[in-house]
């Protein structure tokens, strides 16, 4: 059994002396301070880490640049003048244009993002993905360069919903282009127009621009839109096949043929499903 130290006294408590009440007062203070400054770097990150960008599958640079100066808060147009004067990191065929390598993706925005550093981000993440061997290894398959083949995918995901007609716009674009056919896509007469429409007009296929692929051969100057790697797949992997011509007669009813006569009566049939719709 242990014996309790001779010199305890019970009943006696022992008390801080002053000097001890000011050295606990004083680290008191400081594990505050430390806490209130961990908890606002806490709070700090939070805020500019939740903020994102998310540039969906098939948009322009038109509606990159503007989603861009809503989530930096800039007056529009900001972004835009931003795309003209930054040094970005796109091929020479492109001459200064970033349509096509704007990729779709979610990017991350903080306090330190600037139009600039957003663009940059989206078109070094293009060139990586673009620069990956089986991408060329497709580009030389069909004797296009990647500008051209993502000038493809542009069109490719304009024209087509499913990654199986995705394959089969791609070859139809191929087949024309080996025949020195116009590509006649409504796709480039709406980026022409800037709009988005299944209505094409007679007058509209008149019109003078590069991107009327109806009066003008070959693929139109640049990219109609930042294609995503679905487009860009079905771009490099055609689908095996003659068709020339295509139409969506309705959701998920999409014809390919290579005989203009039948081509013509699936336009007659979606016309009809339009005014059936009365979307016509």
């Amino acid at each position: 059994m242990m014996n309790e130290p001779s010199s305890a006294k019970p009943g006696r408590r022992s008390r801080l002396t002053r000097r001890g009440r000011l050295l606990l007062f004083v680290g008191t203070v400081v594990v505050v301070v430390i806490a209130a400054v961990l908890v606002t770097l806490l709070l700090k990150e939070t805020k500019e880490e939740k903020a994102s960008l998310v540039v969906p599958e098939g948009w322009r640079a038109s509606q990159v640049y503007a989603a861009v100066d809503k989530v930096l808060d800039k007056t529009p147009g900001t972004t835009r003048k931003a795309a003209g004067a930054a040094q970005l990191k796109l091929p020479a065929d492109a001459k200064g244009n970033p349509e096509g390598y704007l990729f779709p993706a979610t990017y991350p925005v903080d306090s330190k993002s600037t139009p600039t550093s957003l663009l940059s981000y989206m078109v070094n993440t293009a060139n990586q993905r673009f620069g990956a061997e089986h991408i060329s290894s497709g580009a030389q398959r069909s004797g296009v360069t990647i500008y051209q083949m993502v000038n493809i995918a542009s069109i490719v995901q304009a024209e087509a919903d499913t990654p199986q007609d995705m394959a089969k716009v791609a070859r139809v674009v191929y087949n024309r282009l080996t025949k020195g056919m116009p590509l006649q896509m409504d796709s480039t007469l709406n980026y022409a127009l800037n709009r988005s429409t299944l209505d094409t007009t007679a007058a509209d296929t008149k019109i003078d621009s590069p991107y009327n692929s109806y009066q003008r051969p070959g693929l139109p100057p640049t990219p109609i839109a930042n294609p995503g790697e679905a487009a860009m797949n079905a771009a490099i992997n055609p689908s095996p096949g003659d068709w020339l011509y295509f139409v969506t007669v309705a959701p998920g009813d999409t014809r390919f043929t290579a005989d203009y006569k039948e081509h013509q009566r699936n336009v007659e049939e979606f016309n009809a499903h339009r005014r059936e719709s009365g979307s016509g």
